[in-house]
């Protein structure tokens, strides 16, 4: 998005009645909006236009959403993916996370829920394009502009959340982080006491940043949190 310009979102959902009515409740949000109703029209779009942000549904014909998320990934790697859907458990968020969604909204849904989800992703992609390239923290380099991670000489096959975990807490090294605020930092949601999934990402982490190497840097504060930090100081 250059500046002084309005957000560009492309929404993506078969149901003609959801994508006018959403369309037009976010243009009168000072957003402009583009539809494509199935997959193959919205990476024809994404490749000849300049979109900011994505908001697509899970259940579209032909290519799933959890489908189109990960081609969408693999040529706007950077770009907010907002999700909705009317499936709402762990395992759907999970599904959805891994495929590289950054957020995800269960229908049905107030619009201006939506608004306030659409404006802290475009805040934090901005945020991210003005830090610096590359972030390290012991032997932990990230390059947050190609979205690569590695331990030491290894690269870290990373799913897209996982990254941002990890981006997030290298970030925040040596620094306890509680669920809460990794939910709110990373996940842009409040956190639901009554789930775990920050803790089955956490241990997601651990096998890819600690399984292989003696020196574990994610450490638990039980009760409390998360910590990334080397040994000696552990």
């Amino acid at each position: 998005m250059k500046h002084g310009t309005l957000a560009h979102i492309l929404i993506i959902e078969d149901d003609s009645r959801i994508a006018t009515a959403l369309q037009k409740n976010l243009r009168e949000n000072q957003f402009e909006v583009s539809l494509a109703d199935e997959g193959h029209l919205a990476m024809k779009m994404l490749r000849q236009y300049d979109i900011d942000l994505v908001i697509t549904d899970i259940m579209l014909p032909g290519i799933s959403g959890i489908d189109l998320c990960k081609q969408i990934r693999k040529i706007k790697g950077s770009i907010p993916i907002l999700m909705l859907t009317a499936l709402g458990t762990i395992d759907d968020k999970l599904e959805g996370f891994d495929a590289g969604a950054d957020d995800y909204l269960v229908k049905p849904f107030e619009i201006r829920e939506l608004v306030a989800r659409i404006k802290a992703l475009l805040k934090r992609t901005h945020a991210h394009a003005a830090i610096a390239e590359v972030l390290q923290y012991a032997d932990i380099v990230i390059d947050t502009k190609k979205r690569i991670a590695y331990r030491g000489d290894k690269q870290l096959k990373l799913t897209p959340k996982e990254f941002n975990l990890l981006e997030y807490m290298v970030k925040h090294a040596e620094r306890v982080l509680p669920r809460q605020e990794i939910a709110e930092n990373v996940w842009n949601t409040k956190f639901d006491t009554g789930t775990n999934f920050i803790d089955v990402y956490i241990n997601y982490l651990r096998k890819k940043v600690d399984k292989d190497f003696d020196r574990k840097l994610i450490h638990t504060r039980q009760g409390v949190g998360f910590i990334l930090m080397k040994p000696e100081d552990n």
